[in-house]
């Protein structure tokens, strides 16, 4: 049995809930914006961004689900989504041939460096212009101690490298 429930305290809450609804409305806007700018979800360049940091510009698609929120068969649709446009391409892994990359290619890249300017500044806009400097370093260690505590793969920080 696990035992009684610990209910959230009413200053847990309000921090939960102001958690909650701070999160989805960064996203919604961030994604707006890459929609509205560059013609990319934010899904789309997240996964651009990955690929663009993996040696060789490529990525193994569960890795690529690894390192993202999303499922295997949301990376397959995203990835199939940015092949169509050009600015991925699907590479047989040569060690195992039931296994695919996702390679990044020249297209997506430059797709990336015009995203990216209009992307950075509503994050700024969005997020860090509310922060003062000490905010940011706190932010960072406690969802750094949050993103340590929920990671099953026991890599630490490694298992899901930052996306800008």
């Amino acid at each position: 049995m696990a035992g009684p429930t610990r209910w959230l305290t009413p200053e847990e809450q309000a921090a939960w809930r102001a958690y909650l609804g701070s999160t989805r409305l960064l996203v919604h806007a961030l994604d707006r914006q890459l929609e509205a700018d560059a013609g990319l979800s934010f899904t789309e360049y997240e996964t651009l961004v990955r690929l663009s940091e993996a040696p060789g510009r490529r990525l193994r698609m569960r890795d690529l689900a690894g390192a993202s929120a999303a499922t295997r068969s949301g990376v397959t649709r995203t990835v199939t989504r940015l092949e169509r446009a050009g600015l991925v391409r699907r590479v047989e892994c040569e060690q195992d041939r039931r296994g695919m990359h996702a390679e990044l290619t020249d297209a997506g890249a430059a797709a990336l460096a015009a995203a990216a300017p209009g992307h950075v500044a509503s994050v700024r806009a969005h997020l860090f212009d509310h922060l003062d400097p000490a905010d940011v370093g706190r932010l960072r260690e406690l969802f750094g101690r949050i993103r340590d505590g929920l990671d099953v793969t026991g890599e630490g920080a490694q298992a899901v490298p930052p996306a800008a």
